[in-house]
């Protein structure tokens, strides 16, 4: 109740506060599953993006400390929140099995493929999961970019400000084209490159397609220089 309560009371807000602005909503499907995969520039995206899906309630994962305590538990699951765990070898297969389980009920998951937020407004290499999911479940493949929201909400910052935002949603990526290919892992890996590419166009960021943005995080935060480049996924 609380999402569609959302649903109506936040668009107006937005577009009068932030000059919020869509395009190609009609990209979309209005029935059946759909995976929405967009860039990630700030905490705010999840609440951006699902506003503009007209129709639909989009599920996202969210970190399972936000469950933790009943103040903000009521508020993440009734916004369509799943709680997943990001510490663990199996929190990526957490978060993909909750995913399946929300497509192969006919509705919409919201992912990143980058994994995690931008560490300086950059779009970083895919991570395969978005693709696995369009190939196993056969939903359509919907690359999505927010662009103003790192300056709403900055990392580190814990106050919204005031700038425009705009999220662009574009056409389903064809993954018939990937679904022949005997190497399901090379099939993954140039999907999500696509991906990106796709998302890279809508949003403008520039793209670093041998860096994941987690691997430079780590980077930065202990001091050392930037990685050349990193493993294939």
């Amino acid at each position: 109740m609380l999402y569609w309560i959302l649903k109506v009371i936040l668009p107006p807000i937005l577009r009068v506060v932030y000059r919020t602005r869509y395009v190609g909503q009609d990209h979309i499907p209005r029935t059946g599953a759909a995976i929405v995969a967009a860039n990630h520039l700030s905490a705010m995206d999840w609440v951006f993006i699902p506003v503009g899906v007209r129709w639909r309630k989009v599920t996202h994962v969210a970190k399972a400390e936000y469950f933790d305590s009943w103040k903000t538990r009521w508020f993440f699951k009734g916004a369509g929140q799943i709680p997943i765990k990001r510490d663990g070898g199996d929190a990526s297969a957490g978060a993909l099995l909750a995913a399946r389980e929300v497509l192969e009920d006919g509705k919409i998951f919201g992912i990143y493929p980058e994994g995690t937020r931008s560490p300086d407004g950059r779009l970083y290499r895919g991570k395969t999961g978005a693709a696995r999911l369009a190939l196993e479940t056969g939903a359509p493949l919907i690359p999505a970019a927010v662009i103003g929201t790192d300056k709403v909400l900055p990392q580190g910052s814990k106050r919204p400000r005031l700038a425009p935002v705009t999220v662009e949603y574009g056409p389903a990526i064809d993954v018939e084209r990937y679904r022949g290919w005997h190497d399901r892992h090379a099939a993954c890996r140039a999907l999500t490159d696509e991906l990106m590419s796709r998302i890279a166009a809508l949003s403008g960021q520039e793209y670093v397609p041998n860096l994941y943005a987690a691997d430079v995080k780590v980077a930065l935060a202990e001091g050392r220089p930037v990685p050349a480049t990193t493993a294939a996924a």
